[in-house]
C-alpha cells in the first residue's frame, strides 16, 4: 500500500527538524496521496527527503503530529506496546519510589495527544488526537498486558477533542470498578477520584514542587515572638508555655487547594495552621478528607470560596500569614485569551504578596503553557511593584520527571512553580 506524502514548503521555518512534533496547514506545500483522517502520512521536505511520520486530520490545525521519526517503522499494535513499555520503564527508572504517576505524556513521549495517569493499581487514560482517537483499542491492550490493572477509566472529556472533530468522553473501558483510590506520594496517604476530580484526578506534575517546601515549614517560632532558653519548653512574649508541638512552624494559606495536597505536605513537614480555600465544595470536602486520613485535621481549615474574592476580602481585614501560595488551574486556555490570563494572575499574585508577612514566602504557579516563563516571572515583578514589595527568588521549578520536556516544543514546558521571599519596600 503506498502512504501518501505531504511535501513541506521550501521557506518554512525548519520546526520539525528542531525537534517539533507538530506539522500546520500553512507549512505544507502539497499532499500526494489521497489521506484520510487518522491515517499515517510521511512527512518529507520540499525535495522529498523523508522527515517523519505522523497521523494526518485535515479538520484540525494539528494537521499532522509526528508518531516516529523513522521510516522504517510501521505504525501498528505493536509499535504502541512498545512506545507505552518505554515510557513505563523511564519512570520507573528515574523515580523509582513513586507507584502513581504519569505514565504517557503525550508528545514528549511520542505518543502525540495520549495520556496515560497511573494510580497505583488503575490506569486513566485520555485521548486527545484522532490518530490515537482511532487506535485507542490498542492503547487499551497495551495496558491490560503491561500493567494487568484493576480497571482502566477514560477521560476524553476535554473540550480540547472538539479542535480535532472528536466528541467528548468519560467512563470505565471495561467493567465498572470503585474509582476512588488511595495514592501514596513523599510519604503521604492521599484519597483521589480519577472520575470526579480535574483533569485525570491529580496533579502529578507538582510531586517534587511539593516536596520543595519541606524547608519552608518551620523556623518561624522567633518570628511569632516564641523564644526557647536552654532546656525550658518554649514560651511566648507574655511568657507564658506555649504547649503546640508546632509552634516553630508556618501560618500558611493555600488557596486553589482543590482537594488539598499543597496542604497536606505543608502539614507534613511541620507547619503550625494551614487555610484551604477552593472554590469547589466537592474537591474541599476532599481536601478535609485527606486531611483526615494523614492525622492533620487539628492543624487544617477549609473555606469553599472564589479565591479571587477570598484573598481581597483578607487583604481588607489586614489580614496576614507566613506562607501564601498560589496554585490556579490554567487561565489561559488559548493565545487568545493571554491578556486576560495575565491580568487574573497578577490580580492573584498581588493580593497573596499583601497577605504575606514581611520576610514571608510566596510559592506561585501557571500551568498555562501559553504564558512564558519569561512573562510569567515579569507578571510577577509588576505585581510586586504594584503592591509596593520586593521579591526574592527562592527557586524557580518546572514540572516533574514523570512530565518530559522536549526542547524543540515550548508547549511541552507548560508548568512554571516558582517561591520567593517577600519584603515590604
Amino acid at each position: 500500500m503506498t502512504v501518501a506524502k505531504a511535501f513541506l514548503k521550501k521557506n518554512r521555518k525548519k520546526r520539525l527538524e528542531q525537534g517539533h512534533p507538530w506539522v500546520f496547514p500553512g507549512e505544507i506545500e502539497k499532499i500526494e496521496g489521497n489521506p484520510q483522517g487518522g491515517d499515517v502520512i510521511h512527512i518529507v521536505n520540499h525535495v522529498g527527503h523523508f522527515l517523519a511520520q505522523g497521523f494526518y486530520n485535515p479538520l484540525s490545525q494539528l494537521i499532522i503530529r509526528v508518531i516516529t521519526y523513522s521510516n522504517e517503522v510501521e505504525v501498528d499494535q505493536n509499535l504502541f506496546l512498545q512506545k507505552i513499555e518505554q515510557a513505563w520503564k523511564r519512570r520507573q527508572w528515574l523515580v523509582p519510589d513513586a507507584t502513581s504517576c504519569r505514565v504517557v505524556h503525550g508528545e514528549a513521549d511520542f505518543l502525540p495527544g495520549l495520556i496515560i495517569d497511573k494510580y497505583e493499581d488503575v490506569l486513566v487514560v485520555q485521548i486527545l488526537s484522532l490518530g490515537v482517537e482511532i487506535r485507542r483499542q490498542w492503547v487499551y491492550d497495551a495496558l491490560t498486558q503491561i500493567f494487568n490493572p484493576r480497571g482502566i477509566y477514560e477521560r476524553s472529556d476535554v473540550p480540547v477533542r472538539k479542535l480535532e472533530g472528536l466528541q467528548e468522553r468519560e467512563g470505565f473501558v471495561d467493567k465498572p470498578f470503585d474509582t476512588k483510590v488511595t495514592v501514596f506520594e513523599n510519604g503521604l496517604r492521599i484519597l483521589v477520584d480519577v472520575a470526579e476530580g480535574q483533569k485525570t484526578g491529580y496533579f502529578f506534575d507538582q510531586r517534587e514542587n511539593r516536596a520543595a517546601l519541606k524547608p519552608l515549614m518551620t523556623g518561624w517560632g522567633a518570628r511569632h515572638g516564641i523564644k526557647v532558653e536552654g532546656d525550658t519548653l518554649p514560651v511566648d512574649a507574655k511568657g507564658k508555655t506555649v504547649k503546640n508541638p508546632f509552634w516553630d512552624g508556618a501560618e500558611v494559606l493555600d488557596c486553589f487547594s482543590h482537594t488539598g495536597s499543597f496542604m497536606l505536605h505543608s502539614c507534613l513537614y511541620g507547619a503550625k495552621k494551614v487555610t484551604c480555600v477552593d472554590i469547589s465544595e466537592k474537591a474541599v470536602e476532599m481536601a478535609k478528607g485527606n486531611a483526615l486520613l494523614n492525622g492533620f485535621l487539628h492543624r487544617t481549615e477549609f473555606i469553599a470560596a472564589n479565591a479571587f474574592d477570598y484573598l481581597r476580602e483578607q487583604v481588607n481585614e489586614k489580614k496576614s500569614w507566613d506562607i501564601v501560595i498560589l496554585d490556579p488551574p490554567a487561565f489561559a486556555k488559548n493565545r487568545q485569551s493571554i491578556e486576560g490570563a495575565i491580568r487574573g494572575y497578577k490580580e492573584i499574585n498581588l493580593q497573596g504578596m499583601k497577605l504575606v508577612r514581611n520576610g514571608g514566602i510566596l510559592v506561585t504557579a501557571s500551568c498555562s503553557y501559553h504564558l512564558s516563563a519569561a512573562r510569567f516571572l515579569s507578571m510577577l515583578q509588576e505585581a510586586a511593584a504594584d503592591a509596593h514589595k520586593v521579591l526574592r527568588l527562592i527557586e524557580f521549578r518546572r514540572a516533574g520527571i514523570d512530565h518530559p520536556v522536549l526542547l524543540g516544543s515550548e508547549e511541552t514546558d507548560y508548568l512554571k512553580f516558582a517561591i520567593f521571599e517577600v519584603f515590604n519596600r
